[in-house]
C-alpha cells in the first residue's frame, strides 16, 4: 500500500436534535480496502455522502493526495476521481442499460450528436467484465433483478475511472458468484492503486477483503486497525457496545399449526413460479431460501397480487380466497415486507404517516384522516416495535436502516396483518439490528401470527424457522424442520447438486 489518498480530520455533522459526526478521523491509502463498520446510525452513511458531496460538513477538513479540498457536490467529488455506489440504486429504471452507464456523460460524435455505437459496445464490455453475459446492455433497467442492478450502478462509476471507490453494502443482493466476481474486480483496482472505502455489515466478507478496518458507534470513530489484528466478537463488541452472544432467539414457541393459516396449492405464475406448493402455520416461521433467481421473490409477489396467478389456489385460515391485487391481499390479512425498502417506504413522509398509510381506509371510514388519531395509532407500533428515535413528525428518509426496517413492520401490523411476508427483512442492516427484527419476528409468531421468511442467508433461515423450504428455478425442491437442516444441506439443494428423493 502506498501514499494517503484521502485523509479527513475532525469532521463533524449536526442535523436537527441530532448530531450524525462528532469529530471523526479517516484515512484512506492507495491501494488499500479501508473497511467501515458500525451499527445503522452510528454514522457511516452520513460520512460517506460527506465523501461522495451529496453532504456537507459543519466542521472538519478533508485532504486529497495531501490537499486540503471542499467536496461540495457529487459532480465535485467525481472531478477530485472519487466515485460512490450506494446501497440504496440511483438508476432510472425507464432508461436502457447503457443510458444508465453513461448518464449524464453521453459519448459524442465531432457533429455533437450522441455516439450510440460507442456508448452500446462500450457498456456490453464493462458488463462482460462483471460476468453479467447474456443480457443486452439496450435492455430496460428494469427488466433486471435487484443484484443485476447492483452490478449495473457498479459498471456506472467503474467508467469514470476513479482514484477512489466507495461501496456503500456493495454485495447485499449478490449471489456467492457475484460476490466472489466483485473481489475479483476490486483486488484487480488495488492492484491499480484505487482505494476503496467497503462499507458492510457482513464481517466474513470483510474480514476476505479488507486490509483495514475503523468501526463507527454514535458518530464517533472507536477503532482503527489491521484486519488480522482483531477477531470478530471484538468487532461486534465494539460496534454495539456490548456482548451480542447471540443473534437468533434462544428459544422458539410451540409453532400452533393446528390449521395452515397460508395455504398456497399449485401456484403457476408467468415470472417464473411453477406448480407450488407451500404451507404456513399458526405460529410459525416458515423459512423460503434459494439462490438469487431461484423464484422466490416471483412467489412473494404473486401471493401478494403483484404479479398474476396463472394457476393455483391461495387459502387463508382455511378458506379459498381470490388475489388479483396488493388489494386483496391486505383485505386477507396479507403483509409484504419488500427486498428494497423504498418500494415499502415513502421517504419525504413523516413516520406516523408511514406506518398508517396501508391502513388509511379502516382509519378514516368517513375520507376524514384527523391527526390525533393517526399519530396515537402510530405510536402504539413506533413504541412496540421500539423504533429509534420515537418522533412521529419527523421524515423516514432520516432514520438508519434498521429503524426503517421497523417502521415497514409497523405499516403491516397497523393493518392487522396476519401473515406477514418478509423478503430479505435484513439486507443491508447492522448486527444489533438483525437481532432486533430476529426476536420481533419471534414475538409475532408467539401472538398466533404466521411468517414467510426469505432468505439468502442460510445461516438466518436456520436460526430463525421452523420449516425451511428451499426454491430452485422456480419449484420447491424440497422442505425440511430447521434443527435437521445444515447450511450444506441448503447450499446443495438450493444449486441443484443434490435433490432429495
Amino acid at each position: 500500500m502506498g501514499r494517503i489518498l484521502l485523509k479527513m480530520e475532525g469532521i463533524v455533522k449536526r442535523y436537527p436534535g441530532v448530531v450524525a459526526l462528532k469529530g471523526v478521523n479517516f484515512e484512506l491509502k492507495q491501494g488499500e480496502v479501508h473497511a467501515l463498520l458500525g451499527e445503522n446510525g452510528a454514522g457511516k452513511s452520513t460520512l460517506m455522502k460527506i465523501v461522495s458531496g451529496t453532504v456537507l460538513p459543519d466542521d472538519g477538513k478533508i485532504y486529497l493526495d495531501n490537499r486540503q479540498v471542499s467536496i461540495d457536490s457529487p459532480r465535485r467529488a467525481q472531478t477530485l476521481g472519487i466515485g460512490t455506489v450506494h446501497q440504496e440504486l440511483s438508476l432510472v429504471p425507464s432508461l436502457s442499460i447503457a443510458e444508465n452507464i453513461f448518464l449524464g456523460r453521453l459519448p459524442r460524435h465531432k457533429s455533437g450528436l450522441v455516439d450510440w455505437q460507442q456508448i452500446g459496445e462500450r457498456a456490453g464490455d464493462i458488463l462482460e467484465s462483471l460476468g453479467l453475459h447474456g443480457v443486452n446492455p439496450w435492455w430496460p433497467v428494469h427488466r433486471l433483478r435487484i443484484a443485476e442492478q447492483q452490478l449495473v450502478e457498479i459498471a456506472r462509476v467503474l467508467t469514470w475511472d476513479p482514484k477512489i471507490l466507495v461501496l456503500d453494502e456493495p454485495t447485499s443482493a449478490l449471489s456467492d458468484r457475484e460476490v466472489r466476481r466483485l473481489f475479483d474486480i476490486i483486488q484487480r483496482l488495488n492492484a491499480r492503486g484505487v482505494g476503496i472505502i467497503y462499507v458492510s455489515h457482513r464481517l466474513a466478507e470483510v474480514r476476505q477483503i479488507a486490509h483495514r478496518v475503523t468501526v463507527l458507534r454514535d458518530g464517533r470513530c472507536v477503532t482503527t486497525t489491521r484486519m488480522e489484528q482483531i477477531h470478530d466478537t471484538d468487532l461486534v463488541r465494539l460496534m454495539v457496545g456490548r456482548d451480542v452472544r447471540s443473534r437468533f432467539p434462544q428459544e422458539k414457541p410451540p409453532a400452533k399449526t393446528s390449521q395452515p393459516l397460508l395455504q398456497v396449492e399449485g401456484l403457476t405464475a408467468p415470472s417464473g413460479v411453477k406448480d407450488v406448493h407451500l404451507r404456513v402455520g399458526r405460529g410459525e416461521v416458515v423459512g423460503l431460501f434459494g439462490l438469487i433467481g431461484a423464484g422466490r421473490t416471483e412467489l412473494a409477489r404473486a401471493i401478494f397480487g403483484l404479479d398474476p396467478i396463472e394457476k393455483g389456489r391461495v387459502f387463508v385460515d382455511g378458506q379459498p380466497v381470490i388475489i388479483r391485487s396488493p388489494h386483496d391481499a391486505i383485505r386477507a390479512g396479507i403483509g409484504f415486507v419488500t427486498e428494497d425498502r423504498r418500494q415499502g417506504l415513502v421517504y419525504p413522509l413523516s413516520v406516523a404517516q408511514n406506518v398508517t398509510l396501508a391502513s388509511l381506509r379502516q382509519l378514516s371510514p368517513w375520507g376524514i384522516l384527523r391527526k390525533v388519531e393517526e399519530f396515537a395509532v402510530a405510536d402504539e407500533f413506533v413504541q412496540r416495535l421500539h423504533v429509534h428515535p420515537p418522533a412521529l413528525n419527523r421524515p423516514v428518509r432520516f432514520f438508519s436502516g434498521g429503524n426503517q426496517q421497523k417502521v415497514i413492520l409497523a405499516k403491516w401490523l397497523c393493518t392487522g396483518a396476519r401473515i406477514l411476508i418478509l423478503d430479505e427483512p435484513t439486507r443491508g442492516i447492522d448486527v444489533g439490528a438483525k437481532t432486533e427484527v430476529y426476536h420481533i419476528v419471534r414475538q409475532l409468531t408467539s401472538e398466533g401470527k404466521g411468517i414467510l421468511l426469505i432468505s439468502s442467508d442460510p445461516s438466518e433461515v436456520l436460526g430463525v424457522s421452523d420449516r425451511i423450504a428451499v426454491m430452485y428455478r422456480g419449484r420447491i425442491l424440497s422442505e425440511v424442520p430447521a434443527e435437521q437442516a445444515t447450511e450444506e444441506i441448503l447450499m446443495s439443494h438450493a444449486s441443484g447438486l443434490e435433490v432429495p428423493a
